[in-house]
């Protein structure tokens, strides 16, 4: 995936990065309320970046879906964690790739944490 991403944050209207000293750590893409991508540097996770990404992205501006490869577990529960749960289900990856996705949408009660 690391070769698509340069390409993939050139279409997102919105994105937010987390620093550490001046260095990205962290970056989430949004189009609408559609968080299109979420990435933490391996070395930051579980040190609040992701939920801090996203937090940002709900409370203030107005994300209220998200897609995950339903075979990343973590991910899957880290959102699930932060009050998504899923939807709907896809065999494929939006590129017709053998990952399937999870759509996922913020529960009304969790809006506002």
């Amino acid at each position: 995936m690391r070769p698509m991403v340069p390409d993939a944050i050139g279409h997102v209207p919105l994105l937010l990065v987390a620093r550490r000293a001046g260095a990205p750590i962290g970056f989430l893409g949004m189009d609408g309320d559609f968080v299109e991508m979420l990435f933490v540097d391996p070395a930051e996770r579980g040190n609040g970046v992701g939920r801090l990404l996203m937090e940002r992205a709900t409370e203030l501006l107005g994300a209220r879906e998200v897609s995950v490869n339903e075979q990343n577990p973590q991910a899957v529960g880290f959102y699930e964690h932060l009050g998504f749960s899923a939807y709907r289900r896809t065999s494929t990856d939006d590129g017709g790739r053998p990952y399937p996705l999870l759509y996922m949408r913020l529960a009304p009660a969790a809006r506002g944490r």
